[in-house]
């Protein structure tokens, strides 16, 4: 067997984390059920982790960097309470740092008692926000846009009758992209921003609510998946149930379409749209768009996989498995200095010499962002013996960045910016190239209820990208942990 290291983090696109919370209204084991559904939102983010318990009014919390299963153990999880409800959060940072004060849940003590956030997305006014607190003389512990957050509803909470309309006043200032959940001492509180571009669902366990990123959480801890959280709601549940209200704010519904891409987990479903379906109907239309003569084809593990099959179904192409994934490849610091990436998460693969020898190989991946991946892709497999390789994305090119929570580099460093198409097949040892068209990555989600964002690869955008963008002063003296 060949191998090949693939360094996801600098060469993929990641997102900005995963939320999960609980409302018990039976005699659940709220500790146990929160890591298990933190634990299915673990491909969301795998820098850190933390549960919130609330019991009592009062907030208690075990957090810390890692992964879930490396944190949570049963000395420590036998901290917590059985509580009434819990807040859940796991994070991936876009920092070249990982700045520990930003782990959630944040945890903040307030005139009304605490606020515990979980927080997944990108406020892109959130510059300007935090520069007006600090002249109030707020003072921040951390990067977070949580953080910020909670001192807005903090600060409305003043003047408001209840949390309810101290949260809506939040979300009537804050732009760009959040999905939360939030507990007071009394309730628990999902919301979504009115553009809806990242997933946020309710489900039940028996009388209990929960509130998770993706439905899989809810289905794999027992749950029924009930619904969305719909673009601009906010839903409340408390020891009278459950309560849905709206912001005022009425925005261009814009979900990232990179969840049916490469984000979500394959059994998902998220605005109406089966994930797993999503990128077989991506391997179908990019095999119509771009066919090619080959004698097998194959995915890159693991979002790959969907689309290969796919595009095997829809070519008639037989589809093999050429990669074997080390599943047991975990967490590695690499790099220091002037390295963009302390922390990688990496993959190791293992090609399977006897299926692609002497074969014509088309290799399936969901995008191209420097091209290292792919290019070591191609020569792994052709020192296999593959007598040719055809690499096939099922997306389009990226050309612009993201403004919204996915962690892309600038525009100017998208490789597909420096090459044209023909260019980067030369770069990258293949012997063709194609990406999914704009107008046909629309077509992968037939039937979402919501409307979609394409801006990375159209350069539209549906929401004001921000006037300032933040930098951390103190970025350079936060040394890794």
């Amino acid at each position: 067997m060949k191998s090949v290291v693939i360094d996801k983090r600098r060469d993929k696109v990641n997102d900005e984390c995963g939320v999960f919370g609980i409302y018990n209204n039976d005699d659940l084991d709220l500790v146990s059920l929160t890591h298990d559904g933190l634990y299915g939102l673990q491909h969301r983010g795998q820098e850190s982790a933390g549960i919130t318990v609330i019991e009592d009014g009062e907030p208690y919390t075990v957090k810390d960097l890692g992964i879930v299963s490396n944190i949570f153990n049963e000395k420590n999880l036998g901290k917590l309470p059985k509580g009434k409800m819990s807040v859940g959060h796991v994070r991936y940072t876009s920092h070249q740092y990982l700045d520990r004060a930003a782990t959630q849940p944040l945890v903040m003590r307030y005139i009304e008692g605490s606020l515990a956030l979980a927080n997944n997305g990108a406020v892109t006014n959130f510059a300007e926000i935090r520069a007006a607190l600090e002249k109030g003389g707020a003072i921040f512990q951390s990067n977070s846009h949580a953080e910020v957050i909670g001192y807005m509803i903090s600060t409305h909470r003043i003047d408001s009758d209840s949390i309810e309309e101290a949260v809506l006043k939040t979300m009537g200032i804050l732009k760009g992209s959040y999905s939360m959940v939030i507990s007071s001492p009394t309730k628990l509180i999902g919301l979504r921003d009115p553009h809806g571009f990242k997933p946020l669902c309710l489900g039940k366990i028996n009388n209990s609510y929960i509130i998770s990123s993706e439905s899989c959480a809810i289905e794999s801890i027992g749950g029924k998946f009930i619904r969305d959280v719909y673009p601009g709601e906010m839903v409340v549940i408390d020891n009278e149930g459950f309560h849905s209200y709206f912001s005022e704010k009425k925005k261009t519904t814009s979900l990232c379409l990179f969840e049916y891409i490469y984000v979500a987990r394959p059994d998902s479903i998220i605005d109406g749209v089966n994930v797993n379906l999503a990128r077989r109907k991506a391997g179908e239309i990019l095999f119509n768009e771009n066919p090619v003569e080959a004698d097998i084809v194959c995915g890159v593990p693991d979002s790959g996989l969907d689309a290969a099959q796919g595009y095997s179904a829809a070519s008639g192409i037989k589809y093999a498995t050429a990669f074997i994934k080390n599943k047991y490849i975990g967490r590695t610091p690499d790099g220091v200095g002037n390295d963009k990436t302390q922390r990688l998460l990496k993959n190791r693969l293992n090609v399977i010499k006897n299926i692609v020898d002497g074969k014509r190989v088309v290799i399936i991946d969901d995008s191209i962002i420097h091209g290292n991946t792919s290019a070591h892709i191609v020569k792994v497999l052709k020192d296999a013996g593959a007598k040719e390789v055809h690499v096939r994305i099922s997306s389009p090119e990226f050309v612009h960045s993201c403004y919204f929570g996915m962690d892309l580099p600038k525009s100017e460093d998208l490789i597909s910016n420096r090459y044209d198409v023909e260019a980067l097949r030369k770069r990258i040892g293949a012997d063709s190239l194609k990406f999914l068209s704009v107008e046909g990555i629309h077509k992968i989600a037939e039937g979402c209820k919501i409307g979609l964002c394409d801006g990375c690869f159209s350069g539209v955008y549906h929401a004001d990208k921000p006037k300032i963008i933040y930098e951390d002063k103190f970025a350079n003296k936060i040394k890794k942990y």
